[in-house]
């Protein structure tokens, strides 16, 4: 994991990052962060249940969404958040030691899954605009097209759907 300590590094920084940061930049660091934990498209990638992880899954979904798959801006944009928020939830809420991350694209969709080894049922919650915590799968259920739980012999796996144009 230091290699990924490292591409972490330049956040840890505040206004220091701003003057560093650029685009070419995040896309080395998302190619390293490929290069290190592999292609969720190509098989499940595990992540150590930690909250640095969601960092890395945000890198890994910008990586296949916007360079693989060449999907919009936008579409990135909301597929990256909601990676993100399902592995908040498989950190937060599963007392996993690792989950999977994985990366489908089929005719017309997109499908990312977070698999963990708890069976513990994610729950929507009403929000509220003052709330501070409880927003990941309110987001989920607003840009998705669609997301559910499988419940698996050890554990679950938690996706989202999206509709995209093909090309």
């Amino acid at each position: 994991m230091a290699g990924l300590e490292g591409i972490e590094q330049p956040r840890r920084h505040g206004s220091a990052t701003a003057a560093r940061w650029s685009p070419a930049v995040e896309d080395e660091h998302a190619l390293k962060v490929l290069e290190l934990f592999g292609n969720p498209t190509e098989a499940e990638v595990p992540l150590p249940s930690r909250p640095e992880s969601a960092a890395t899954a945000r890198r890994l979904a910008q990586v296949v969404v916007l360079r693989q798959w060449g999907l919009s801006p936008k579409m990135t944009e909301d597929a990256v958040l909601l990676v993100s928020e399902l592995v908040g939830n498989a950190v937060r809420h599963t007392g996993a030691r690792v989950f999977g991350l994985r990366m489908r694209r089929r005719r017309g969709w997109i499908r990312v899954e977070v698999r963990d080894p708890s069976r513990g049922l994610p729950c929507l919650m009403p929000v509220q605009d003052m709330d501070i915590s409880g927003r990941g799968l309110f987001l989920v259920d607003k840009l998705s097209d669609r997301w559910g739980v499988d419940l698996l012999p050890r554990g679950k796996t938690t996706w989202f759907e999206m509709r995209v144009a093909d090309r």
